[in-house]
């Protein structure tokens, strides 16, 4: 009975999200997704002033914009973003969905902004995606050397990450189970 439960639960969020999505055609997604970049940059710029700097310096920087929940025992999350090569200035779209398991009920939203200190560091986001449950360990670190991305986690070698949630930039980074990778759709 409680499989059952958290099944119909999870597939109605997740066919809810889909629903949402769909209705719009791809200029006006990339529209949407342009303006949550935006609005994401100025969030973390006013809670984290030196962010702003150590974007600029980045070779590139991703944003996104997630939504999750969690049902009892299962948590979900999906969320869309922009990677931006800050040298040539191209935009890719980008997806994201987390999956995992914990106790509770809720849900979260939150944007997550990459910040890539190397063109390889970017270009190995770009081309392979990211997944956060092969980065666990590294996700304790926190700062980084003579403070150019301070309050950022590194992740991995040369990738810091910022979380915002809606009480603002998060003291805690959880992005294991989670997959960043290219949406076909709107890269055409």
């Amino acid at each position: 009975m409680k499989s059952s439960v958290i099944i119909s639960a999870v597939a109605l969020t997740l066919l809810s999200a889909s629903a949402i999505c769909t209705a719009d055609s791809p200029a006006e997604k990339q529209a949407k997704i342009r303006k949550g970049v935006s609005e994401t940059l100025q969030d973390l710029y006013k809670l984290q002033p030196g962010a702003r700097g150590a974007i600029q310096k980045a070779a590139g920087y991703a944003v996104f914009k997630n939504f999750g929940t969690n049902v009892l025992v299962v948590s979900t999350a999906s969320g869309s973003g922009i990677a931006t090569n800050n040298q040539t200035k191209q935009e890719t779209f980008m997806k994201m969905v987390s999956a995992g398991a914990g106790l509770g009920i809720g849900v979260k939203d939150f944007r997550v902004i990459f910040v890539f200190e190397t063109d390889k560091a970017f270009k190995q986001f770009l081309d392979s995606g990211w997944s956060g449950s092969g980065q666990a360990d590294a996700a304790a670190k926190a700062g980084a050397s003579g403070g150019a991305v301070s309050g950022a986690v590194e992740v991995a070698p040369d990738v810091y990450v910022y979380q915002i949630t809606k009480n603002g930039l998060a003291l805690q980074l959880t992005l294991q189970g989670t997959k960043y990778y290219k949406d076909d759709d709107l890269n055409k």
